[in-house]
């Protein structure tokens, strides 16, 4: 083994309003977050990034929505890979999902840590309209990336808690302007702007900066609504206003953008 293979590595497979998984290997562990698409789709943008699988022992759910849990059932059932989430989580999702092992079925509660070894994953609770939402911070050696995706603000005691890691998956799912302007009804635009809704661009920059560090190198700009903001529109937003507040994009760290449809490459941290 060389060097460079002992690192964490991760990609975001899809991001958006249609469909969430994001990919984490280490040199003896595969994991993913979340299963928003069909088995049949997690398998093929795995294989774009030469992945199976096959070798993914365990996928840890977020909350219940359907763009982050369509998928449990099925990859549980056909690949047995050990499910994570909290009760909340577990109680409102297991109709959706149908039936699976009891032995494949595992607690996690915001807060705690799952130890693989040279991989642990840390659970943290984020303010969103699921029963028990929470998201995750992998971590290996020291190193380690953080996905946060659905909430409609950051608490300084998630702040705190994901602060300088050396990645970031970063919710920027709207523009405000063009969600107030565009077809949703009233009730869910208030729903998305809500303090359990999502975060806009500026919310997602303005996150960003709270906790960015020395180490960070990567961010990722996801779960982008492909009604209410644009690639373009989300990523000059969060670079401009992070290097209007002094922050050295491009330098100290690259911002890259997720897509719903296509995975991002596999990354080294």
């Amino acid at each position: 083994m060389t060097d460079t293979d002992d690192h964490l590595k991760f990609s975001a497979l899809a991001s958006g309003s249609t469909g969430n998984c994001t990919y984490f290997e280490t040199p003896h562990h595969k994991i993913l977050v979340d299963a928003g698409l069909s088995g049949k789709r997690i398998a093929a943008l795995m294989k774009k990034i030469g992945r199976s699988l096959n070798d993914v022992e365990a996928l840890f759910v977020t909350h219940e929505h359907n763009d982050h849990a369509h998928g449990v059932g099925v990859l549980a059932r056909r690949y047995g890979m050990a499910v994570y989430a909290n009760r909340g989580t577990w109680a409102a999702m297991s109709k959706r999902i149908g039936k699976i092992d009891p032995l494949q079925k595992h607690l996690l509660e915001p807060g705690e840590v799952k130890d693989f070894g040279d991989m642990q994953v840390e659970s943290f609770a984020v303010s969103h309209d699921a029963a028990e939402p929470q998201f995750y911070q992998v971590h290996h050696d020291d190193e380690s990336f953080c996905v946060l995706t659905d909430t409609g603000y950051v608490s300084d005691s998630v702040c705190g808690t994901i602060k300088d890691a050396d990645g970031y998956l970063m919710e920027c799912n709207h523009d405000i302007q063009m969600l107030e302007e565009g077809p949703y009804s009233w009730p869910l635009k208030q729903r998305i702007l809500g303090d359990e809704g999502h975060l806009s661009n500026e919310e997602g920059a303005d996150a960003l900066m709270n906790v960015v560090g020395r180490r960070t190198k990567q961010i990722l700009l996801g779960h982008r609504s492909q009604h209410n903001n644009r690639r373009s529109l989300a990523h000059l937003t969060v670079a401009s206003l992070m290097a209007e507040h002094d922050f050295a994009v491009d330098e100290d760290f690259k911002i890259s953008d997720a897509e719903p449809d296509q995975p991002t490459p596999l990354t080294m941290l």
